[in-house]
């Protein structure tokens, strides 16, 4: 694990919490951000914090190859919105915005478009704001989810909870 992986896991740990279990989060069961939907063979409320970050080294953070990110604002978007809606769609938002294949795959040609960017707006402001538009699309589907979305919203600007 690196340097910059235990930096985001520490603040990833400041967002998400222990065992919970909220009949509107569709996850089910969660803890450590962890849920049974995505996680039906693991004992939810038996996950020790040192099992939850092997979870997220090996099925986000590597995946999404966030060491090959120049910029950690990016990076961080990238992985923090890869745990929250899942590898596939954040990876798949990055290349919406870079203009490549939508593959939901991190490879090559991605990551160079990532690396060499040099748009009007710094790339992380153009993802922070796709992000938004996501959660307001989940809560005008779904209103019970409007009571995710404080969350959802300090996540994305990066606003530590005990504000």
């Amino acid at each position: 694990m690196t340097e910059r992986f235990e930096i985001f896991f520490n603040r990833l740990m400041g967002y998400e919490g222990g065992l919970g279990n909220d009949p509107d989060d569709h996850g089910g069961q969660t803890k450590y951000g962890i849920s049974h939907k995505s996680y039906p063979y693991l004992d939810i409320a038996k996950l020790n914090l040192e099992r939850a970050k092997e979870i997220y080294w090996n099925d986000y953070y590597k995946p999404l190859k966030i060491d090959n990110f120049i910029n950690d604002r990016i990076a961080w978007q990238l992985f923090d919105f890869g745990v929250n809606a899942g590898i596939g769609t954040s990876a798949k938002m990055l290349q919406k915005i870079l203009k490549t294949t939508q593959d939901g795959i991190i490879g090559k040609i991605t990551l160079e478009k990532v690396n060499l960017w040099n748009g009007k707006y710094p790339l992380y402001i153009h993802f922070i704001s796709e992000r938004i538009k996501f959660y307001y699309k989940i809560t005008d589907n779904d209103p019970t989810q409007m009571k995710f979305f404080k969350g959802w919203m300090f996540r994305i600007i990066e606003i530590p909870w005990d504000l």
